[in-house]
């Protein structure tokens, strides 16, 4: 097929050429749910990641995540010519070839690709449960009224989901009436349970070998999987008609009945979600519903003791869990710009469960181990947080008996010294780690290289430090705490400029090390020091970081990581994982770092209409990635620092959508 199809995210569209291949495998979707499960593919079909698949399940919510079904074999029979519906790339060849077929794909509260076979045309809608790692696949035949056979082959990886599957492991099928069970090995391992009713099933074929996944190819790791099928369900379809297969993930020997599952009921109940969290938000147009319903596909449950389970945040798929930083940091724009203040309070409280020696976790463990707390700025970036929901919401009965306690832990653990050797140094400033720890969010670090080594004094752990104790100084219940901290952050920001200014470069030293040497370099980490709401620094000073961060750091899609005027600058990330780490924060643009960027722009003019303006028209490129590029009607995690600044990383991030919401409807208003 040779002609234009449309190409929608959400509520916005854009045609494409069908016969742009390598386009159309660079476009991705995603669905989620609460457990942190989720679906994701290419708009054609094709897997191109080892993270792709039909079915992605959480069997540790949020986290413990298997790849069990990777993808369907569909092959559709109109009057004895057969169309296969799939696309599976191999070493030399795309086979089948079904995108000749696709005229339409769309993506509202499921996925959508709209296939014309002939006078017949089929509409194969995917759609993931919220609150169960269920599946729905439906496949919705219209045109003239004749008979059609359809036949569907799932293919399994049954695996963990940053692995891939090999033909030498073996995979146990059993059947229990209509529902065809396929486990692992091991009892307590992955099951899935597939059902599709009014459908025979015919056990047994051999395992498809040798599916080439072309990122994994780019990204330097293995890129060729092994997959199973147990068999196929065919159907008869009356035209017009539909069939629908349920895939239900579960652990140990648990038999599941799928025909318990209204599969009306559970499409209904997520459109209106999502209708009500666009009418909670009080969206204002189309990118903004866009973003109200990118933001929700970051949210998941998490046991936090005591059989209680409370809110967290992703911080990118496919491959991260719940990371503290990039939730506080991601909590503003995702919930509190959405009017979702209840969420807002649980994500607090699963953090607030987790503090140990006076510091929040890192990230949460993807295998259920205890919490990693390897990060300086997470604890500053919880007490911002907390700030924040206080002034969107005015709780402060939450912020003295749950939140209080916990900042008073966390200031005197930091002042006293905590983990990594953090610790007030006598100026009152934060130094933190080693040459060997990696503890500010810049932490890449690849066969025991440091890329980046930021210890000692980091500017924005400072510019944290300092906006934590004038937040205490002015919410804490106490007049003595008031004074106190007050004291406290009047030291620090008196010291602060004076290191961490330099007058060459009229802007931010990056980092300040224990020996007195001083990394010049202008990266972004400077900006915190005017975007949060208190800042160390001089109206001119801050308003001179603002032109340097602005003509050195910014592109259309975010902050660059390091000037390319620097020596040490990458312009593309690329390669091996070595090669992509030593890229991570040399250059690489980070989409998350446009809300700072954008709010410290607007406070040093004053919030006027002309800089109002200006933003809406510095944030247009990204509002456009939403329905052009990478994940559709989601924001990538990073860019290319060089021109064309391509998306990379995960394709859709927390905090780069949080952001981006938060600072479009700071500007709206």
């Amino acid at each position: 097929m040779t002609g234009i199809a449309e190409l929608e995210g959400y509520n916005a569209t854009v045609r494409i050429d069908l016969t742009d291949l390598d386009s159309l495998l660079e476009k991705e979707w995603l669905l989620t749910n609460r457990r942190g499960s989720y679906a994701s593919g290419t708009v054609i079909g094709c897997n191109t990641r080892r993270y792709h698949g039909l079915l992605v399940a959480a069997l540790t919510p949020p986290v413990g995540r298997v790849v069990m079904l990777s993808n369907i074999l569909e092959t559709v029979t109109v009057e004895g010519q057969s169309f296969e519906l799939a696309n599976f790339e191999f070493s030399d060849r795309l086979h089948p070839q079904g995108y000749r077929y696709l005229e339409h794909f769309y993506r509202d509260n499921g996925v959508h690709f709209t296939f014309q076979l002939g006078q017949i045309t089929v509409e194969k809608s995917i759609y993931l449960d919220m609150e169960e790692d269920l599946l729905i696949v439906r496949y919705e035949f219209s045109g003239p009224r004749q008979k059609a056979g359809l036949s569907l082959m799932p293919l399994l990886a049954m695996r963990d989901f940053h692995g891939l599957q090999s033909s030498s492991n073996s995979l146990n099928v059993e059947r229990d009436g209509e529902v065809v069970t396929v486990r692992v090995l091991d009892p307590s391992g992955p099951s899935v349970h597939l059902y599709c009713e009014g459908a025979k099933f015919s056990p047994g074929s051999d395992w498809w070998y040798a599916m080439r996944y072309r990122q994994e190819t780019r990204r330097g790791q293995d890129d060729y999987e092994d997959v199973w099928p147990p068999g196929s369900f065919t159907a008869q379809v009356d035209c017009p008609g539909q069939v629908t297969l349920i895939a239900h993930a579960t652990t140990g020997l648990e038999r599941p009945g799928p025909l318990d599952f209204n599969v009306d009921e559970i499409i209904d109940e997520i459109r209106r979600h999502n209708e009500h969290l666009i009418s909670r938000a009080g969206a204002q147009d189309e990118k903004q519903e866009m973003l109200i319903k990118a933001a929700d596909q970051f949210m998941v449950r998490r046991r936090i003791g005591q059989g209680r389970d409370s809110a967290s945040i992703m911080a990118g798929f496919h491959w991260f869990a719940d990371w503290g930083r990039d939730a506080l940091i991601s909590l503003p724009g995702l919930l509190l710009a959405t009017g979702r203040f209840d969420l807002a309070g649980e994500v607090l409280t699963t953090f607030a469960s987790a503090v140990d020696q006076g510091m929040i976790p890192n990230r949460f463990d993807e295998y259920g181990r205890a919490a990693h707390y390897n990060s300086v700025d997470a604890s500053l970036w919880f007490i911002n947080a907390v700030y924040q929901y206080l002034q969107a919401t005015g709780d402060k009965t939450a912020f003295r008996k749950k939140f209080q306690p916990l900042i008073r832990e966390i200031i005197s653990a930091y002042s006293a010294g905590a983990r990594f050797n953090i610790h007030a140094d006598t100026d009152g400033l934060i130094a933190a780690g080693d040459a060997d720890t990696q503890l500010t969010w810049m932490d890449a670090k690849c066969n025991g290289v440091t890329f980046t080594p930021r210890y000692g004094k980091a500017v924005e752990v400072n510019a944290l430090w300092i906006n934590a104790l004038y937040i205490m100084a002015q919410a804490a219940s106490r007049k003595s705490d008031r004074q106190r901290y007050k004291k406290m952050a009047d030291k620090a920001a008196r010291h602060f400029a004076p290191l961490f200014w330099n007058e060459r470069t009229q802007c931010l030293n990056d980092c300040v090390f224990p020996d007195g040497g001083i990394d010049e370099a202008i990266r972004p980490n400077q900006i915190f020091a005017v975007s949060l709401p208190f800042s160390a620094l001089s109206p001119f000073q801050q308003n001179r970081v603002v032109t340097a961060v602005s003509e050195n750091l910014l592109t259309p899609f975010g902050l660059r990581s390091l000037s390319p005027r620097d020596g040490r600058y990458q312009g593309h990330y690329q390669g091996d994982q070595f090669q992509r780490d030593s890229a991570y924060h040399q250059g690489t643009v980070w989409a998350y770092l446009m809300g700072p960027f954008a709010e410290a722009y607007l406070k040093v003019n004053r919030f006027s209409p002309h800089a109002k303006e200006q933003v809406a028209e510095m944030i247009q490129p990204l509002l456009e990635h939403l329905s052009e590029d990478g994940c559709l009607g989601s924001v990538s995690e990073i860019f290319d620092g060089d021109y064309p600044h391509t998306p990379k990383g995960c394709i859709a991030q927390a905090w780069s959508v949080a952001e981006l919401l938060r600072i479009k409807k700071m500007v709206d208003e």
